[in-house]
């Protein structure tokens, strides 16, 4: 019986997000809400995601406390 080598390639591994980090889903709702924001003129596809991922990094990474008070406008 022979014996199979074990291959000396490295083998991929899929990447893991960490556990705070946005979605997929999150980040291209953010980026077309700042679309949206822009009352839907042309710009930069990229920036937008490049922001929507860094707003919602960002929140996430936002310790969780007390909520102060919510402001309402009269």
């Amino acid at each position: 019986m022979s014996k199979k080598a074990k291959s000396s390639l490295p083998t991929a591994k899929k990447a893991r997000p960490a556990k705070n980090a946005p979605t997929h889903q999150e980040i291209a709702m953010r980026a077309y809400e700042i679309y949206l924001e822009r009352g839907g003129a042309p710009g930069d596809a990229l920036e937008d995601w490049t922001r929507a991922e860094q707003e919602l990094a960002e929140k996430k990474t936002k310790p969780r406390g007390k909520v102060g008070p919510t402001l309402v406008a009269a």
